[in-house]
């Protein structure tokens, strides 16, 4: 089990700007070696300009797969879904590689396991965000999601923030090759304390890196932590 590491930046844009440049080096690194990539893309609304700094950076995507880490479920189009700001933020070029969750049908568990048929052995790299209660990737304080074991994929029991959500489990977490935490704005102070700790309190304290794990956060974010 691997130790998360910190790094304290400015604020939010250097944030999102370092976030951009490890996710196109992990790209980069996964084609030389394996020849294709495969990225995890979390919702919220802390990573969109991150996403959109890909641009700039070359990334080849044809060699390129964007699976999401979570995904509400709510009608195609949707300002709920993460789906609808993941293709806003990325170029048309990249918008070809997302693999979408399928949160639309009917039967949601079924979903998740076609779903969960389509990872590859391990993410080369997941974005992780941290709410300010601590929950991570629509793994949310309470509810049954966490204690799945047997599955790669799965649904939430019952609704967060209004809406049920399909989620990585802890296991897939686990076994991806790196995981990138992007935690700004001092609402997260407490939380990024927690997952530091990795206080089993907050779901996102419950995540144990198979690989690296590494925390940006800005200096609002980690006052008072030592980095």
């Amino acid at each position: 089990m691997a130790d998360h590491k910190l790094q304290v930046m400015d604020d939010a844009e250097q944030v999102h700007r370092r976030g951009s440049e490890l996710i196109a080096e992990a790209a980069r690194e996964a084609v030389s070696e394996r020849g294709a990539s495969a990225l995890g893309f979390s919702g919220g609304t802390d990573p969109w300009p991150m996403f959109s700094g890909l641009e700039e950076l070359g990334l080849d995507w044809t060699k390129t797969e964007i699976f999401q880490v979570d995904e509400r479920v709510a009608p195609a189009g949707s300002d709920e879904r993460n789906l609808t700001h993941l293709v806003e933020s990325l170029s048309i070029g990249a918008q070809g590689s997302i693999r979408p969750m399928p949160v639309t049908g009917d039967d949601l568990d079924a979903a998740a396991d076609r779903y969960a048929a389509l990872l590859p052995e391990a993410l080369d790299l997941a974005h992780l965000g941290l709410g300010p209660d601590g929950h991570t990737a629509s793994l949310v304080p309470g509810d049954p999601v966490l204690e799945v074991t047997d599955k790669r994929v799965a649904v939430t029991a019952g609704e967060y923030q209004g809406v049920r959500r399909m989620a990585l489990t802890y296991p897939e977490l686990h076994r991806v090759r790196s995981l990138l935490w992007v935690v700004t704005g001092e609402e997260k102070r407490d939380a990024l304390g927690k997952l530091l700790a990795r206080d089993h309190s907050i779901p996102a304290g419950r995540v144990e890196p198979g690989g690296d794990s590494l925390i940006l956060a800005d200096r609002a974010a980690a006052a008072g932590l030592n980095a």
